[in-house]
């Protein structure tokens, strides 16, 4: 070949790459214009009359807390709660279990004369000790649990 037509494939292979270049920011011009043109849309579709933007209230660092003032106690007046007194406990091995009838009597771990438990739902919370009333046992209680010494009994 010779160097005039080296030369000629050679600038055919710039002007190529030249025009290829050119298409390409031709490209993404075009692409960035849609873009734009998307966002102009976009823009007047939010103020569209069939559209309403939303409204949220302010939120307030206190929002959700209940305080004194507005604390209702009514909603968990009417929940039910199980009462129950004990007497004492004490532990027997199986086998001493299947050997109890009637008339049998099983020593427990109190003293006699010493206040029962008062229990809510398996919780301590005083303590008491048994009366009749209208020919049906009832309970004084004796000592209350404050709510702190209550606490520290669940940890």
């Amino acid at each position: 070949m010779s160097k005039e037509t080296l030369e000629t494939q050679a600038g055919g292979q710039a002007d190529n790459w030249t025009a290829a270049m050119a298409e390409q920011d031709k490209e993404k011009t075009q692409s960035s214009a849609n873009v734009d043109e998307e966002e102009t849309l976009a823009g007047t579709r939010d103020t569209h009359d069939d559209y309403e933007r939303a409204s949220f209230k302010n939120l307030d660092k206190k929002a959700g807390q209940l305080t004194n003032a507005n604390a209702n106690l009514n909603v968990i007046l009417d929940i039910p709660v199980t009462l129950s007194m004990e007497v004492g406990r004490t532990e027997l091995p199986i086998h001493s279990l299947l050997q109890l009838n009637q008339g049998s009597v099983v020593e427990l771990d109190r003293l006699a004369g010493e206040p029962m438990d008062v229990l809510i739902n398996g919780t301590l919370i005083a303590h008491g000790e048994v009366v009749v009333v209208n020919e049906k046992f009832g309970i004084r209680l004796t000592d209350v649990i404050s709510p702190a010494e209550r606490v520290k009994k669940l940890k």
